[in-house]
């Protein structure tokens, strides 16, 4: 099977981002686009006055009332995810999306997106869940979960979509982040664009090599890069040169054996995530 964008909604303020960047993508790596809609693990029955439900019986009878009660929301829930991906993949047609599916899975939401994995070249999910109110409200529940569990890269949407321009991967000369500057290479989701190389830590010559190598890979490709050391703390330098050169999409890599790796290990992830002001493409 040829490998899929596949790409996550609910009905969160992000979902109309979701769609137009995963539509991006799909048409920018030729692939063909997935959305997927998980009806995760139920809560309880809604609460209500049942006092009332006294005397012989009444526990048979309560029992009945919940269970056709849960199957209503059940199918409710369906119906609603069905409508959900329909408008989905309307949308992205209307963009030129030729090759869109949907699907609808039931139970854990990184269990069904890791059952997926092996079939997925692109994942993309909106920073905030269903749950969440705005914009700029906590992360939603399940990000990091997703981040650690999946072994594809991961495209964090924030805000509306616009075709990013400009893109940054963040970049210390580790293992790590020489195999991202060969995933992008190597990939087409970029060519043409300005890609900025930015290592944070001391202006040595071992970094400047390093950060020619990965210029002249990335150049050899196609793709135009420029490169720049910045000193100070990592999470707060790349955010400082990400919003002081406009740069539309911040790529990094994740839990791996490199100095960025305590930057984004547990609760740091989350405050990365949560930050950014502008959508983040994280390499696994």
């Amino acid at each position: 099977m040829t490998e899929q964008v596949l790409a996550c909604i609910d009905g969160s303020s992000h979902a109309e981002a979701v769609c137009d960047w995963a539509g991006w993508a799909a048409q920018r790596l030729n692939a063909p686009l997935t959305f997927v809609h998980v009806l995760d693990k139920e809560t309880g029955p809604v609460q209500g006055n049942l006092s009332g439900s006294i005397g012989l019986g009444s526990q048979e009878q309560l029992l009945a009332e919940l269970a056709e009660l849960d199957a209503r929301r059940g199918k409710l829930a369906r119906e609603q995810g069905r409508l959900m991906l329909d408008a989905a993949k309307e949308r992205v047609t209307a963009q030129g999306v030729s090759n869109a599916s949907t699907l609808q899975r039931h139970g854990s939401f990184v269990e069904a997106l890791a059952e997926l994995e092996t079939d997925t070249r692109l994942l993309v999910l909106g920073r905030q869940g269903e749950a969440s109110g705005s914009a700029l409200a906590h992360l939603g529940s399940h990000v990091e979960q997703v981040i650690r569990a999946m072994h594809r890269p991961i495209l964090v949407t924030l805000g509306e979509f616009a075709a990013p321009q400009k893109v940054m991967l963040a970049f210390d000369g580790s293992a790590t982040t020489r195999k991202g500057v060969e995933m992008l290479a190597a990939s087409p989701l970029f060519k043409g664009m300005e890609l900025h190389l930015v290592l944070a830590g001391a202006d040595t010559d071992d970094n400047r090599a390093q950060l020619d190598w990965a210029r002249q890979l990335l150049e050899q490709a196609g793709i135009c890069a420029v490169t720049a050391i910045v000193p100070g703390e990592a999470g707060k330098a790349l955010t400082g040169y990400q919003q002081a050169h406009s740069v539309d999409l911040m790529i990094m890599g994740a839990y791996g054996h490199s100095r960025i790796r305590q930057w984004l290990v547990g609760s740091t992830t989350t405050a990365m995530i949560q930050d950014a002001q502008a959508p983040l493409l994280i390499l696994r």
